[in-house]
């Protein structure tokens, strides 16, 4: 889990709040494609404050009249932000609502048809801008820091809020594996803690062996801003230069059924995964799930920041679907979370 990541850049330089209020925590969703303007769906921007994305959902399902499985949306957005995203509601055969849906927790941006249902995943990324209160740290420090993170990226682990309250989500998966029933969402919950938790093992070894954002013998990896793998193969100069560049970028593993493709010595760190336990990553190959792979390292586009205040810093960057802004942060330094406990996802 997050904390017990090594950072890539050395120990803390700052330590300070988050989400001390929601408009500190904003997101705006890149779906990276336009609206259709027509077809069987209306596709709604929303901006939510206090609301958590499947709230939403059940609202918008209520306003058109249609069961919930008729509304989509790309990624989970925390309560405890402003957020900026899309849903979809399936409206086959019917007009549009005559009136917008109007409620004190959300408002409706823009509403256009198109021709899909929104599903998860189905997004570029998100653009974040944070604010950092009672920040504590040398400025010239923090600022090395992240100009460290703006050339070279970070590590691209999965945060605390994907383990649930105490690491919670963790033995939620083993009850599951030991055959306890339980809903969709919470199985699906418990299933991606512990991939979470195998591909944060597999990082922490790289990371302590210097690693974590230079290929090794056996790599396979992944095309910047693409799900696209390939390898692995001879480890080359060309490949090598790729990589320093941000082109590619090496790969850690998604457990599921199998054994994961690298080779050599990226197969060994692979199997570090291992230190969350055997049954885990059984519990995972029976449940079905395939090998896939995630990029160790993450490039932020257009970092920047300023500082309000003398203890006050404001960030501002977007990140590719699935990667964390408190992966970021933990790259910074120390950060208390003031609206923890929601046991949601800050931005997917």
């Amino acid at each position: 889990m997050m904390p017990d990541l090594v950072r890539a850049f050395g120990g803390p330089v700052l330590a300070a709040r988050f989400r001390v209020r929601p408009e500190d925590f904003v997101v705006e969703e890149e779906l990276g494609f336009a609206a259709d303007g027509e077809g069987e769906h209306l596709l709604l921007r929303v901006e939510k404050r206090g609301a958590n994305s499947a709230f939403v959902a059940a609202a918008l399902a209520r306003w058109a009249g249609v069961p919930l499985r008729a509304v989509g949306y790309a990624g989970r957005k925390d309560r405890h932000a402003v957020a900026r995203q899309s849903f979809s509601v399936h409206l086959p055969g019917k007009a549009c609502p005559t009136t917008l849906p109007e409620h004190p927790d959300f408002r409706v941006l823009e509403c256009v048809r198109h021709r899909r249902k929104l599903q998860r995943g189905a997004l570029r990324g998100n653009r974040f801008e944070l604010v950092l209160r009672e920040v504590r740290g040398a400025r010239e420090a923090i600022e090395e820091r992240l100009r460290n993170i703006a050339a070279e990226g970070f590590p691209n682990g999965f945060g605390s809020q994907r383990f649930g309250r105490d690491g919670g989500n963790l033995e939620l998966a083993r009850a599951l594996f030991a055959g306890r029933r339980m809903g969709r969402e919470k199985a699906s919950m418990a299933l991606s803690a512990a991939r979470a938790a195998a591909f944060n093992a597999v990082l922490a070894a790289r990371l302590r062996e210097g690693c974590w954002n230079t290929p090794v013998d056996g790599e396979v990896f992944m095309l910047d801003a693409s799900r696209s793998v390939f390898g692995p193969e001879p480890l080359t100069e060309a490949l090598c230069r790729r990589c320093r560049e941000g082109d590619i970028h090496p790969t850690g593993p998604l457990w599921g059924q199998g054994e994961p493709r690298t080779a050599a010595q990226a197969l060994d760190f692979d199997r570090a995964a291992a230190e969350v336990g055997a049954d885990l990553l059984a519990g995972l190959a029976r449940a079905g799930l395939v090998q896939e792979r995630r990029p160790l390292r993450v490039r932020p586009r257009g970092l920047a920041w300023s500082w309000p205040a003398a203890d006050t810093l404001r960030l501002a960057f977007a990140l590719p679907a699935g990667a964390y802004a408190t992966a970021l942060l933990h790259e910074l330094g120390m950060t208390e979370d003031a609206a923890a406990g929601s046991g949601e996802a800050l931005a997917e």
